[in-house]
């Protein structure tokens, strides 16, 4: 069975950084890639990194791009996000998903998702 369970949400105030970790099983890691994406109340679900394990390559948001880094452990089965430089608009919760491959930070393609984590940037 595939899962993923994100951790690491939590409050932060304007300009402060938070890393939020994706925790997988039940696939070959390193064949699939982990994106990261986020869905704020009233608004559509959006991508905002992905990472393909098989190559490692990565994909970001033109929101995020310079701000966030995604990263993979293969060992530990893990892919994190590191936020810094966080705004108000960075409030959201944050879903990981698991896919063959990234295509940009589109999300139709991702089949299986983690249960979220809340992240609320404070102004």
């Amino acid at each position: 069975e595939v899962q993923l369970v994100e951790s690491g949400g939590g409050l932060v105030q304007t300009g402060g950084s938070l890393r939020l970790s994706c925790a997988t099983s039940g696939f070959t890691f390193d064949d699939h890639a982990i994106g990261w994406f986020r869905q704020a109340p009233g608004k559509e679900r959006e991508g905002v990194a992905c990472i393909n394990n098989s190559y490692g390559s990565t994909s970001y948001a033109d929101v995020t791009k310079g701000r966030f880094t995604i990263s993979s452990d293969s060992a530990r089965r893990t892919v994190d996000l590191q936020m810094t430089s966080l705004e108000p608009e960075d409030t959201a919760i944050y879903y990981c998903a698991v896919s063959i491959l990234c295509i940009g930070t589109e999300a139709a393609h991702f089949r299986s998702w983690g249960q979220g984590t809340q992240v609320t940037v404070s102004s």
